[in-house]
């Protein structure tokens, strides 16, 4: 039987990377745009997983909808885990752009030691239609680098090198990122706990 989640966001570059995870599971992804849902979710939780909740139950609709909702950040060694959960408002500025705000982050950097070890996160949740939840988390672990490296990715991936590879987070092609990335990882572990399996090519 074929499962149909909404997902709790517009970010067009959010909804390829989700949609490309899920296509060999048959899994129809549908968006709050389709539906002419724009909520504007106030991120106000201390974790990944509370800003995660908010985000599906601000598109549940009372049931209507199995909604799948994530959040994710990046965190650095050097700067105490920050900037976490508010890596996508690290720099106060609401018209900041993913490339500022990676300038900012070096900026930031530039005192410190080389390494700059860091790690993705990432937490998915799934809202069924009966209010329950199921949860998954994501690692990616790597390293801060000073060149913009890539094409293929967003936020901070481009100075996000890999561990085990020679590539960033933006130079990674589709199939290895969606296995390597913190997404990748939690929502590969929300797909077993859905029960779902790949279809036959």
């Amino acid at each position: 039987m074929t499962q149909t989640l909404l997902l709790a966001t517009n970010n067009p570059h959010k909804v390829e990377e989700f949609r490309s995870i899920f296509l060999p599971y048959g899994v129809i992804l549908q968006t709050p745009g389709e539906f002419g849902l724009f909520n504007d979710v106030e991120e106000s939780g201390n974790t990944y997983f509370e800003n995660a909740r908010l985000k599906a139950e601000a598109y549940w609709q009372d049931g209507e909808f199995q909604v799948l909702a994530d959040d994710s950040g990046l965190e650095v060694e050097a700067l105490n885990g920050a900037p976490g959960i508010h890596s996508h408002r690290f720099l106060p500025d609401p018209n900041a752009t993913s490339h500022d705000r990676c300038l900012y982050l070096l900026q930031r950097l530039k005192d410190f030691p080389r390494p700059w070890r860091a790690a993705f996160h990432c937490e998915v949740v799934v809202l069924s239609r009966q209010g329950a939840i199921l949860t998954s988390h994501g690692v990616c672990k790597g390293e801060i680098i000073q060149e913009f490296r890539g094409e293929n990715g967003f936020g901070y991936d481009p100075i996000f090198l890999v561990d085990g590879t020679n590539q960033t987070m933006a130079e990674l092609d589709p199939d290895t990122k969606n296995i390597l990335s913190h997404r990748g990882k939690a929502v590969l572990g929300m797909i077993a706990q859905l029960g779902l399996a790949l279809r036959e090519a």
